[in-house]
């Protein structure tokens, strides 16, 4: 390794993107398929390779770079607070949790905040919560709480949350699995009355406002309100699992705000720390968060000083910037250019979203060429996107983008897609 000084890089730095992709291939594990392009570098909502080629980034890290790459205000949060403190754990108090968890709790309207690392540990916490909630508030019997999910959602890969996949891929060899899940379809009212009034147990019901992982799906108008509704009639939790779709994404600051729909139990990740850390936050009232006691649940990283001064100022920036309305505005830009084009190619089956959180569907060519030929294409002419599930490419730049970068976006989309007429 290269002594690090003054103007001096590291080995690890000045290595090729060959030399960077074999070592990744060698030593780690094999358990994703990335693009095959090596980012040295961030900025707004551009990201750079070794070679110092420029991309538009159209993934945004699943949705955890809503403020572009290494924001100022957050960076300075970090670095200076990186300098003063960074972890005590909760065994003692430090001088930034209770000021994180007053902002959140604020920015959100709730009463408490459990600040935790990753979202697949918020959902894990949140499942706690409900079943400790279940016992002691609602007086379901001991080990009989049953919490709802949706079809083809997506919470995590820790055990608990694959247990409530329908996800082949998520599933297969990782059982048995933890009991106490039903599912239900997505965006089906009466699917989820029917049972709630067949099983007295359901404590929760656990759902994506928009689910990403299964291909940007939105709900019809009115379902968010109808959930509230039912959820409240009978007495279970609406958990809003918004670790993707919150944080300004699809155009509110919370999805759920396109129905005026406030969860008992809101979850959040990705974008509360503005891609720089694992901070992810889990909000309920008095009566939902005081269930569980101390001792009972915890995390070592959870609430540690350098993830709540990012907090802080992750959300400011979506505040200060009005990064929702940006969202918003940019969205039915880009929706309007997919479904012009998608009347002049075939190909394209769908183009859905709502926000920055947009999804077009490519169906299989005669020539061959799949959704994963295009964002190869895609990335050859500098913009960066991945499908899911096979067909539905997913297009979440960060909510810093502006209109002109847009434009030229779009443009790139538009060429690339239309050289698969010949192609």
């Amino acid at each position: 390794m290269i002594q690090v000084g003054a103007g001096m890089q590291t080995e690890s730095q000045a290595i090729s993107a060959a030399e960077a992709m074999q070592l990744e291939d060698r030593f780690g594990a094999h358990n994703y398929h990335p693009l095959p392009v090596v980012i040295a570098r961030g900025d707004g909502p551009f990201l750079y390779d070794t070679e110092g080629r420029q991309y538009f980034d159209f993934l945004s890290a699943y949705s955890a770079a809503n403020q572009g790459h290494c924001h100022p205000h957050i960076i300075d949060a970090f670095v200076a607070q990186a300098r003063t403190l960074t972890l005590t754990s909760r065994a003692m108090y430090n001088n930034r949790l209770g000021e994180a968890e007053k902002f959140i709790c604020g920015f959100f309207g709730y009463d408490k905040t459990l600040m935790m690392n990753s979202g697949a540990e918020a959902n894990e916490t949140a499942l706690k919560l409900a079943r400790k909630w279940a016992y002691k508030v609602k007086g379901t019997a001991e080990d009989k709480a049953v919490v709802l999910c949706a079809e083809n959602n997506f919470h995590g890969r820790t055990l608990a949350m694959v247990s409530a996949s329908s996800d082949p891929d998520a599933r297969n060899h990782y059982g048995p699995f933890l009991p106490g899940w039903q599912q239900i379809p997505f965006n089906n009212l009466a699917a989820l009355e029917q049972a709630l009034q067949a099983d007295p147990n359901i404590c929760a019901y656990l759902f994506e406002p928009i689910q990403g992982e299964a291909g940007i799906l939105i709900p019809d108008e009115g379902y968010l309100a109808g959930v509230r509704a039912l959820c409240t009639k009978y007495n279970v939790l609406m958990m809003a699992d918004e670790i993707q779709s919150g944080a300004g994404r699809a155009g509110r600051m919370l999805a759920c705000d396109h129905e005026n729909v406030r969860p008992d139990v809101l979850i959040l990740g990705k974008a509360l720390s503005g891609g720089t850390m694992p901070v992810s936050a889990v909000l309920a009232s008095d009566e939902v968060m005081l269930t569980i006691r101390p001792g009972e649940h915890g995390s070592t990283y959870g609430g540690n000083p350098l993830a709540s001064a990012v907090a802080i100022a992750s959300l400011e920036v979506l505040r200060d910037e009005d990064l929702a309305g940006n969202s918003e505005r940019m969205g039915v830009i880009f929706r309007e250019r997919m479904q012009e084009l998608q009347t002049r190619l075939p190909f394209i089956a769908a183009v859905r979203g709502r926000g920055l959180m947009n999804a077009v569907v490519i169906q299989p060519m005669s020539n061959g060429k799949t959704a994963w030929d295009v964002c190869i294409a895609l990335m050859e002419n500098g913009l960066l996107a991945k499908p899911t599930h096979g067909d539905t490419i997913r297009f979440s730049p960060p909510l810093v983008i502006t209109e002109e970068q847009m434009l030229n976006a779009c443009d790139i989309i538009e060429d690339t897609l239309s050289s698969f007429i010949t192609a």
